[in-house]
């Protein structure tokens, strides 16, 4: 089983990959599961125009290898940092480039056959602001996928990911619980990678989401 790995984070080191590690950890203590990590900071992808829906356009390497990946994965993760409300720009431009293979020629039919994925946000905020505001700010990236007929499974954020006030840099080394807690749901979200893979489709209630996205 094959499970993409996606890590918007720009830093060295990241709070994003630190979490991504561990989530991974989690998925891998099924031995079968092999996890393709990614660091987008690192990927030489083109911002999009509407020519890469044209079949003839020509795609870039590192784009064409991220295509493949997905398409044999039973699986996405996305661990990204939320900054001034939103996800990375090249975390949004790798959605909008997406299309040109996760939507049908119609442009409205999504094509990733029910595809779990899980997401993993990391804030300089608290809690209580993720859930008042940044959750509904970042919203497009959950939506953008279930658009494309990925099925959500859930995710995580981690607030307070700041040294201080205005102060960035690696915190979560220090967070043994908040590792072991997304361990945990990295070994939960396998389990749902394994039943995809097995059956072609993610649990019913994961599917349901997609579902009512695709009817809307």
């Amino acid at each position: 089983m094959d499970v993409l790995l996606l890590v918007a984070g720009t830093n060295e080191p990241s709070n994003s990959e630190m979490l991504a590690d561990a989530f991974s950890q989690g998925m891998s203590q099924d031995h079968t599961m092999h996890v393709h990590k990614r660091k987008l900071k690192d990927l030489n992808i083109h911002h999009f125009t509407i020519d890469y829906y044209e079949p003839q356009c020509q795609m870039e390497e590192d784009f064409c290898e991220f295509q493949e990946l997905l398409q044999k994965a039973s699986g996405l993760v996305i661990a990204t940092p939320v900054w001034n409300f939103g996800v990375p720009a090249h975390l949004k431009n790798l959605i909008d480039r997406l299309g040109s293979f996760a939507l049908a020629e119609d442009r409205s039919t999504g094509t990733l056959k029910g595809l779990p994925f899980y997401l993993i946000f990391i804030g300089g905020a608290p809690a209580p602001a993720w859930k008042g505001m940044m959750q509904k700010t970042s919203s497009h990236l959950p939506e953008s996928l279930k658009y494309f007929d990925a099925s959500y499974v859930g995710h995580h954020f981690e607030g307070r990911c700041t040294k201080g006030r205005g102060k960035f840099g690696l915190v979560v080394d220090e967070r043994p619980e908040s590792l072991s807690e997304v361990r945990n749901k990295g070994h939960g979200f396998a389990k749902v990678v394994e039943e995809y893979h097995r059956t072609g489709k993610a649990p019913i209630s994961k599917r349901a989401q997609s579902t009512i996205m695709r009817w809307g």
